[in-house]
């Protein structure tokens, strides 16, 4: 059985990439869209079709979970209550994070954006100093590292954030609140649970993003908002939602299972780079050799992130759990 495992590997980490594409390549989408819609309805939208998309895939691996006898029945009102609850807390999260990334995006090329936004991988470990985790020595390299390239990304001569910049590292930091929320409560979900809990969370998202757009996007757009504007975004709506939410996260479900949590990390950061080159090729966008090179420092510090530099016992023999 051995020789199999080689090839699973190999496939996920494929996957992975897939999934790290589409994200990358969304930021085009999110950048295009934002000349039609404001950023609260455009995620509002987008979370909901997501929420639409996850809930038919869950549909689908129900049905078949039942036709193997497989399924299962929550036991307890109390599973279902906290799933709720984490879907909840997810929600608010996301909420935050993706439409402070939009609102960035008025202002940022979709090339930095995705760049700054990576910012999150670094910010997990530092924020869970919080939740009392004590990062190894290349975290705090790796955060001087980014800080470097951020500078070099973000700081214009006059020594001056500028306000989309901002807004970006502000939602890079709830990216990182929201994957430690995800990272606490869906840790000892089976799959078809898992999905569940992001078709809540997306739902919350989505219902919080609606219910602002009408107060909210005036101060980006002063397009009036019509069935014939929506027309006009309609792609990017269907990429971000569908495409983007709902079907790369199953990709990244299903391409993490023979792939290290370090690995799939690093594999997934490489959205940033499909994020620069889709702004290049798509939207003309170009980056100075400045921020280029803090473009660089931004991934070799994600990279460094992600490398276990503790030292290995040695075996005492075969392993295979």
């Amino acid at each position: 059985m051995s020789d199999r495992q080689p090839v699973s590997v190999l496939g996920s980490t494929l996957i992975l990439t897939l999934a790290a594409f589409i994200w990358g390549m969304c930021f085009v989408a999110q950048r295009s869209g934002m000349e039609y819609i404001g950023p609260f309805l455009f995620n509002g939208i987008r979370e909901l079709l997501g929420a639409l998309t996850l809930l038919a895939l869950w549909a689908v691996f129900a049905l078949l979970s039942v036709f193997r006898g497989r399924i299962r029945a929550d036991s307890a009102p109390s599973q279902r209550r906290s799933l709720l609850i984490g879907g909840i807390i997810c929600g608010i999260a996301l909420y935050l994070a993706s439409n402070l990334q939009q609102i960035g995006m008025v202002y940022v090329t979709a090339s930095k954006a995705a760049f700054i936004t990576t910012l999150y991988i670094i910010l997990v470990p530092v924020l869970g100093l919080l939740m009392r985790h004590r990062p190894h020595w290349n975290i705090w390299a790796s955060v001087g590292i980014a800080t470097v390239g951020l500078y070099l990304l973000c700081i214009n001569s006059n020594f001056a954030l500028e306000l989309g910049d901002a807004v970006l590292v502000a939602s890079a930091v709830f990216w990182a609140i929201h994957i430690l929320a995800v990272g606490h409560f869906a840790p000892h979900l089976g799959f078809l649970r898992l999905v569940r809990l992001c078709i809540v969370q997306f739902s919350v998202a989505g219902v919080l993003s609606m219910l602002s757009a009408p107060f909210a996007d005036s101060v980006f757009v002063s397009t009036p908002l019509s069935w014939e504007v929506i027309g006009f975004v309609t792609p990017e709506l269907a990429y971000a939602g569908i495409l983007s939410t709902g079907i790369a996260f199953t990709l990244a479900a299903v391409g993490q299972k023979h792939v290290k949590p370090q690995t799939a990390a690093v594999v997934m950061s490489l959205e940033s780079v499909f994020g620069l080159l889709g702004g290049a090729l798509l939207l003309g966008e170009s980056l100075s050799s400045r921020e280029l090179v803090g473009c660089g420092l931004m991934f070799i510090a994600v990279i460094l992130t992600q490398i276990n530099f503790k030292a290995r016992p040695r075996a005492e023999g075969a392993r295979f759990d």
